[in-house]
């Protein structure tokens, strides 16, 4: 597994908006290290811990992105450095981001997770919950997080008709939503096996592992 020529077949194959997001999870510093020397600085990790660990020992000029379920209790160790929370799906969570966040003295950019898949193990909220939330006197209140975008995960099946279905209802919620509310220009979806579909469903950012590092142990 060539982790450079991967990359680097990736950022020649998607279009030029898209955004390529190389995750790392379960993967060695040095196989990131291997990416970043490529010029790629955007990378993705699903335990904070993880995360942390490698944000330690790597390049400080490294993008990371948190693209797992977020316990709120371990929002205060990425806040320091995480460039963009993937999954949130809920106001509890973007309160305990803006809290962490205005201790850190920034503001952390978010995407809401809207759960288009029909797995009950995929996390997220619906469309109407992300409007209720992004209407909310609470939410208005918080000045330390900014909601860029949505981010969804599609049903894990070989019906691409069904994937393709998942991913365009998306991306119309994500239109909706950029009318409403200015600062929305993020839509990531897509991730090894079904990014293709994704891209030409409407989606500025991907989500890539295994076909950049090779399988998770």
């Amino acid at each position: 597994m060539d982790i450079a020529e991967n990359i680097k077949r990736f950022k020649e194959e998607l279009p030029k908006d898209v955004n390529l997001i190389a995750i790392s999870k379960t993967k060695p510093p040095e196989d990131i290290f291997t990416a970043y020397q490529t010029g790629h600085r955007q990378f993705g990790e699903n335990k904070i811990q993880e995360m942390t660990e490698k944000w330690e020992k790597l390049p400080k000029d490294i993008e990371w992105h948190m693209v797992g379920h977020v316990q709120r209790n371990k929002v205060k160790y990425m806040a320091p450095y995480v460039s963009l929370i993937h999954a949130v799906d809920s106001l509890k969570l973007l309160k305990e981001i803006n809290k962490e966040a205005d201790k850190n003295g920034h503001s952390l950019d978010c995407l809401l997770q809207i759960k288009i898949a029909e797995e009950d193990s995929k996390y997220g909220i619906s469309a109407e919950e992300a409007k209720e939330i992004l209407d909310s006197e609470e939410f208005k209140k918080l000045d330390h997080v900014n909601v860029k975008g949505l981010m969804g995960m599609a049903t894990f099946t070989d019906d691409e008709a069904q994937v393709k279905k998942e991913f365009e209802h998306l991306k119309s919620v994500f239109e909706d939503f950029k009318k409403e509310y200015s600062n929305m220009n993020i839509l990531s979806m897509g991730m090894s096996g079904d990014y293709k579909i994704a891209v030409d469903s409407g989606s500025n950012m991907v989500r890539i592992g295994s076909e950049i590092f090779g399988a998770r142990n």
